[in-house]
């Protein structure tokens, strides 16, 4: 499983984190393994690559963190 989400978007440099995971049985989600950063052409052929070997595109796998909740103290 893989996730990609730009970190840098300018006009003369561009990067995207990378996210990998792995399914794990019974569990909801994939677990988390390694999110690395790559540049816009790098992760590009990374996701043609994939393709070729058969992986498809699908529904975000991992749900972002809820904000911590604090207590309102009076």
């Amino acid at each position: 499983m893989l996730h990609f989400r730009p970190v840098i978007w300018e006009r003369s440099h561009q990067e995207l984190e990378v996210t990998s995971g792995e399914w794990l049985a019974g569990q909801a989600a994939p677990l988390l393994k390694r999110r690395k950063r790559l540049e816009r052409h790098k992760a590009l052929a990374l996701w043609r690559q994939k393709r070729q070997e058969g992986w498809m595109p699908c529904e975000p796998q991992w749900q972002p963190p809820q904000p911590l909740q604090w207590p309102h103290w009076r």
